[in-house]
């Protein structure tokens, strides 16, 4: 079904909408909140918007709720909202502004995740797959965990000169860790009070802990001339750089793991999903490095692959039970014949609408498995009925056709219509059930029609075939196996 879009729901055009705010690490929160003000005031100088609630949950980072007028007093839909505020939040200065998914999981409408026990390779593959993702048509706001990264200052011993002049490593550790840190708390000075103590940090002033020349100066202890010992500068055993390190390291099964995502503009989960895994990052990945989909593309995986097991399940238990009803095996496999030309008919209709094959389209597939074997039940259960009082087959079939007509119809018809405002998507949340309904108009209408059609027509060779059976087991019976034995 490559031409059905598949996902896993649609949030639709809903009266709400989500994004977040995040700073470079080392933020201060006076530039957290310039720029949730700076992107307040943008979002509500936009005519759709109503209120904008705004709250940082960290130093460096913060999310922001916005409140849309209600559909038909705004202008633009939620999705041309979020197209129009992007460009917007791209000229926001030293802040990521990104709109955030309203799927089940996660923060992106597509997420993966990258696993290795090899750190520089799983690095290397995350932001060649980053910039590929970059130039697929339909991907916005694509980010990855490994590009996240803090700024750092890197202080690397020289062995070779620390060796010459007497300086361990644990003495550089322990210069710089003081003047940076603080001493350890079992050697600071308390300033006593009445009822505690107040221990005493001391370190090198906040600004010159940022000057490299300050820290280069710092002084290590070195072994002299005889037993006496000197200090000697920092720099003298010591390189000291700017550097910068991934702001954080995560691990799932003591496995390093890399997440990426992308937020979708016109594009399906399932059409995302194909195309990322058609890059050419993707295809030829090293061996030690696993891929797997993460957030609603793993939940919408799940739901695929359990799906026909639950269909399965279902068909059966329906046959089970028009077994016991009819007392037969074979005329239950008649009023089944429904059910695939139900299925057929909400593909269809999920094709022409192009609406996303999805949980609540699947939910509608589950729920026309009921409705539509009611059709050929009626007409199966008169036919059997007309035989029974002695009328033939093909008699019997006919009028079946005909008195069942009308109430078949009749009640076909008003599901179809009660369906028809939750297909267009009418009420809150009505383009999120919309695919259901969908899918229910489309089995039931094409289970309708066929069913008069083919249920009869196979219902004749079911019965007869029946009755050659039946014929078959009474002459076997009448003609018992002779036995050789006196």
């Amino acid at each position: 079904m490559p031409l059905i879009p598949k996902g896993l729901f649609n949030s639709g055009n809903s009266d709400y909408s989500l994004a977040a705010i995040e700073l470079p690490p080392g933020s201060t929160l006076p530039e957290t909140q310039a720029v949730m003000q700076n992107v307040s005031q943008k979002l509500q100088a936009h005519p759709a918007v109503s209120s904008v609630l705004a709250t940082a949950y960290r130093v460096d980072y913060a999310n922001l709720f916005i409140n849309l007028l209600p559909r038909q007093e705004r202008p633009v839909s939620r999705s041309e909202f979020e197209a129009e505020m992007r460009s917007v939040f791209a000229a926001v200065p030293g802040a990521k502004v990104s709109f955030r998914s309203q799927g089940v999981r996660g923060d992106r409408d597509l997420s993966l995740t990258l696993k290795s026990d090899n750190g520089e390779t799983l690095t290397k593959v995350a932001k060649t797959l980053e910039q590929q993702m970059r130039q697929l048509p339909g991907f916005v706001e694509v980010t990855s965990s490994v590009a996240q990264v803090r700024p750092e200052i890197l202080i690397q011993p020289n062995p070779a000169r620390a060796a010459d002049l007497g300086v361990s490593v644990a003495d550089i550790a322990r210069t710089a860790s003081v003047a940076l840190l603080g001493d350890s708390a079992a050697n600071l000075a308390r300033f006593n009070l009445p009822d505690r103590q107040i221990p005493i940090r001391v370190q090198v002033n906040s600004t010159a802990r940022t000057d490299l020349d300050t820290l280069r100066q710092l002084r290590v202890e070195a072994q002299g001339n005889g037993n006496q010992r000197q200090l000697v500068p920092l720099s003298a055993v010591t390189e000291i750089r700017l550097g910068s390190n991934p702001a954080e390291i995560e691990r799932v099964d003591r496995v390093r793991q890399v997440n990426l995502g992308a937020n979708l503009q016109g594009v399906s989960l399932g059409q995302a999903l194909g195309q990322v895994r058609a890059l050419p990052a993707l295809k030829s990945l090293p061996p030690d490095v696993t891929e797997q989909p993460a957030g609603d593309a793993e939940i919408m995986q799940e739901i695929f692959t359990r799906f026909a097991t639950v269909l399965a399940i279902s068909v059966l238990c329906i046959y089970a039970i028009l077994v016991l009803l009819y007392n037969h095996f074979l005329y239950p496999l008649v009023i089944l014949v429904a059910i695939p030309l139900s299925i057929g008919g909400a593909l269809l209709a999920l094709l022409l609408t192009q609406k996303e094959l999805g949980l609540f389209a699947l939910i509608g597939i589950v729920l026309l498995l009921a409705l539509v074997t009611k059709n050929a039940i009626l007409l199966v259960d008169f036919a059997l009925v007309g035989m029974q009082q002695g009328m033939p087959q093909k008699q019997a079939v006919i009028e079946s056709g005909l008195s069942r007509f009308r109430p078949i119809m009749m009640t076909s018809v008003s599901t179809v219509v009660g369906m028809i405002p939750i297909a267009i998507g009418v009420g809150a949340a009505g383009d999120t059930r919309s695919p259901m309904a969908v899918a229910v108009i489309g089995g039931f209408s094409t289970s309708t029609l066929l069913t008069l059609l083919v249920v009869p027509v196979l219902f004749t060779y079911v019965d007869n075939w029946a009755y050659h059976l039946q014929q078959w087991t009474k002459g076997n019976q009448n003609h018992p196996v002779t036995s050789d034995k006196p």
